[in-house]
């Protein structure tokens, strides 16, 4: 799987080159989650900065990266909208100390539950859906202030140098393996747009977008959008003066900052949900990106500590008035092809984005959004699970309904947590159904006259029906047993339905015996009561004679 991103040994150079790499491409990501989630950039990049930070340092899975993201964005947008900015720091503080507490309970083990086909459908969904987001870099405000598609000179130019940073990307590891090739791309394509744009520079016009357009084009659409809804008017003027860039100075605890909300029953019932889904979404999300990290780096990280791990990070990013974050696949996938695989690879990148907002963010504003669309296409070509669509006609149906589904939600909802819990519910039903039909029973008489059925398959809620009408009570004779040698009882709904049949036994005045019960089996026996009468002796005359015994 992942092919693209090629097994390869860590140094701390390559760390450090591949954390330099992420840190270019978070700062356009984190702005525009800032953006959907309806606070300051510079809230989104410090949000990016602590989640990347502390959870390097404390997480369970070196090389992975983790910031804020459109997927916990997406869940702050209506608190922070009815509510305000106050309201959203707690909730991401009770976020965290929700997510430390599951990894203290040790159930991120409870990723494993994931099928393959999720995890497929998972990975190609997410491709399209990295790929579509990268379309808003090929659109500009226009004068009447909506967003349009480039076109004529400037849609070639932005198309010719896309194709040349993946073309670098993909040919520079064949010449060497010294620099990372995004971090090449990166270079050459900013070097290349900035003389483009310099010899542009006489019409007064940028020909190419950069990340410093980009900012300023979201916050001009941004504030054309709330003028048009209270129905004001917004002159080019007010547009043009307002003052947007990525620069600032060092984060300071929320409450020195902002008002603090009331500490009392009310605004937990507020912040609450928010709290539990923000929380949910999040290891989801990161535990789903642990699992794709292991696979592409043939190495295994630690669910419970990287719960723990993103617990901390968002009640640090909460304190200092982040808007909370979770592991990112897209930055992760271009950390693991840069050669990033240690903890120092993440560290590098959130040390890294620190260091532009406090001092290089000039620089940084320069960076053409040419060089990361193409950084970000090479991410979907390799993250998009090829081979898939090789074994399309050979998977069960069952298995490719559930990956298409799953590829489906995770697209049209761009809801990835919700994708991966449909996912695992669709294929428990599936298997429930299948299995349900697994259920069958040999019989003989044996010497003493009694009639021995012997089930085959499990006996659980979906097949508790089939299993009741393997019996023919009626013409049954006075002994009848039981042999579960081949079969398990899962759960109560089989045991409701062994009892069920007792009381048809005993309505006819018949004995029921059981026999070759599980340890399992015979617990819940026990802790139903005097329901049956259970042989627990390995008596042979129970024993039936069937072509599955030889």
């Amino acid at each position: 799987m992942l092919n693209f991103f090629r097994l390869r040994s860590t140094t701390a150079r390559d760390d450090l080159l591949s954390g330099l790499t992420v840190a270019l491409a978070l700062v356009p990501e984190a702005i525009a989650f800032a953006f959907v989630a309806g606070v300051s950039p510079l809230i989104g990049l410090y949000s990016a900065f602590f989640i990347g930070l502390i959870s390097a340092v404390m997480g369970g899975r070196p090389g992975m990266i983790s910031g804020a993201t459109g997927a916990m964005a997406v869940v702050v947008v209506p608190l922070v909208a009815q509510h305000g900015l106050e309201y959203l720091f707690p909730a991401v503080i009770l976020c965290g100390l929700f997510q430390v507490l599951i990894g203290l309970a040790r159930l991120g083990k409870l990723i494993r539950m994931v099928p393959r086909p999720v995890m497929l459908g998972f990975v190609n969904g997410l491709a399209i859906v990295i790929g579509m987001a990268q379309v808003g870099s090929f659109k500009t405000l226009s004068d009447s202030g909506s967003l349009v598609f480039l076109s004529g000179t400037p849609l070639i130019l932005m198309s010719s140098l896309v194709l040349l940073t993946m073309a670098i990307i993909w040919l520079l590891p064949r010449l060497t393996r010294t620099i990372p090739p995004s971090l090449a791309a990166i270079v050459t394509v900013t070097l290349i747009s900035l003389a483009i744009n310099s010899y542009a520079g006489s019409s007064g016009e940028n020909t190419l977008a950069t990340v410093g357009d980009m900012l300023r084009t979201n916050t001009q659409a941004a504030m054309i959008a709330d003028a048009t809804a209270a129905g004001e008017q917004i002159d080019a003027a007010t547009l043009a003066a307002e003052d947007v860039g990525i620069s600032g100075g060092l984060p300071v605890l929320f409450f020195l900052e902002y008002e603090l909300p009331p500490i009392d029953w009310s605004t937990l019932r507020i912040i609450l949900p928010y709290s539990i889904v923000l929380c949910g979404v999040g290891l989801i999300e990161s535990l789903m990106t642990l699992t794709l990290i292991d696979e592409v780096t043939e190495t295994r990280g630690k669910g419970n500590r990287e719960c723990i791990g993103q617990g901390t990070a968002n009640i640090i990013c909460g304190l200092f008035g982040g808007m909370g974050g979770c592991a990112m696949i897209g930055q992760s996938l271009i950390n693991v092809n840069s050669g990033g695989r240690g903890w120092l690879s993440g560290i590098t990148a959130a040390v890294c984005l620190l260091m532009f907002v406090l001092f290089l963010a000039p620089l940084i504003e320069q960076i053409p959004m040419a060089a990361l669309v193409g950084v970000m296409f090479m991410v979907v070509i390799g993250t998009f699970e090829w081979a898939s669509l090789r074994m399309f006609q050979r998977m069960p149906r069952s298995d490719m309904f559930v990956m298409v589904l799953v590829a489906g939600y995770t697209v049209f909802m761009h809801d990835l947590a919700s994708a991966v819990i449909l996912g695992v519910i669709v294929s428990a039903l599936v298997f429930a159904w299948e299995h349900a039909t697994h259920i069958g029973a040999d019989s003989r008489f044996n010497e003493f006259g009694s009639r021995i059925y012997q089930v085959h398959g499990p006996l659980f809620f979906a097949s508790a029906s089939s299993f009741k009408e393997l019996f023919d009570v009626n013409e049954d004779p006075q002994d009848v047993v039981i042999d579960f040698y081949y079969s398990r009882v899962y759960d109560q709904s089989g045991l409701e339905a062994i009892s069920w049949l007792a009381d048809k036994y005993e309505g006819c005045g018949k004995r029921l015996h059981l026999t070759h019960l599980s340890p399992e089996c015979r617990r819940l026996l026990d802790n139903a009561g005097d329901l049956v009468e259970v042989n627990l002796s390995e008596d042979p005359q129970y024993h039936v004679a069937t072509d599955r015994l030889g």
